[in-house]
């Protein structure tokens, strides 16, 4: 991270600071101390959802070196709360100046409940998630500190990001699944049959561009950060509208006109477009240590 490692140690040090970046954890409370050197002791609270939140507590102990300027952050958490999967476990958090700024670095690992179904449903689902919520909230972070963005508008840009692609990847696979490969006959033949063009071949066009139109909206999932498929979107409405305008103007004065369609799949582009600029990543976080 490209800032001063004093500010760093802030933002993650301060229990009101920290929990707006950390997407693994709602509240944190930190309890009082009986004296400096008593391990700092914390309550913590994350939601789940459908108004459920799971409870826990942990202790902390920071260390730092005048000397390398290097700083060290220990952690023991555990939960009595029967919905946690987390039954106790530990970490660090490492704070290395390289000059340019500070490498920030983490660990941690926990023993779980439920027994085998618990490490199951733990190794499949839980950790990986818990992995990628620490990587972004890092990036969320980092984007704090370097660009002065702040947890919250980068929670609503990723959440604005989300719904535009998927809101244009559900358009694109319903135009080229329903009307075109499903249920044809509805209109969609009729239509390509009122251009004149390749006549006895419509079935087979229509199937086609119905699966040229699903591999489109897949994309939006597949490459989940390209901004370049925005405008790719933009550019290719622009062009069938062009040419249903020339070839079927009727289509743009009938009920449930497409150009309406068009128009809302174009302003969520430029929304996503827009949003995509300056988002947190997980993949901007190294997952696994160096050689």
């Amino acid at each position: 991270m490209n800032s001063a490692a004093e500010e760093v140690w802030r933002l993650t040090q301060t229990p009101d600071l920290h929990e707006q970046w950390d997407l693994r954890f709602s509240s944190i409370d930190y309890l009082p101390r009986p004296d400096e050197n008593a391990p700092q002791q914390f309550l913590y609270t994350t939601r789940i959802g459908f108004g459920l939140t799971i409870a826990g507590e942990g202790e902390s102990v920071g260390t730092r070196h005048k000397e390398n300027g290097q700083s060290t952050s220990a952690l023991k958490f555990w939960s009595d709360d029967p919905k946690s999967l987390i039954r106790r476990g530990s970490g660090y958090w490492k704070y290395i100046p390289n000059g340019q700024g500070v490498r920030f670095l983490t660990w941690y690992d926990y023993d779980t409940r439920f027994g085998p179904a618990g490490r199951l449903v733990d190794n499949l689902v839980f950790r990986p998630l818990l992995g990628w919520a620490t990587a972004w909230s890092f990036d969320r972070l980092r984007l704090w500190l370097e660009k002065g963005v702040p947890p919250a508008v980068s929670f609503r840009l990723s959440l604005a990001h989300v719904i535009a692609r998927l809101g244009l990847a559900a358009a694109w696979i319903y135009q080229g699944l329903v009307p075109k490969l499903l249920f044809p006959e509805m209109g969609e033949l009729d239509i390509w049959r009122s251009t004149g063009l390749f006549p006895g071949l419509e079935r087979g066009i229509v199937g086609a561009v119905g699966l040229a139109q699903i591999v489109f909206g897949l994309l939006f999932l597949l490459a989940w950060r390209g901004r370049g498929l925005f405008i790719a979107n933009v550019v290719a409405l622009a062009v069938l509208a062009v040419g249903a305008a020339a070839s079927l103007p009727s289509l743009y004065t009938a009920p449930f006109s497409p150009a309406s369609l068009s128009l809302a799949m174009i302003a969520l582009s430029l929304i996503g477009f827009t949003v995509a600029a300056e988002l947190p990543s997980a993949r901007r976080c190294r997952r696994r240590p160096e050689d």
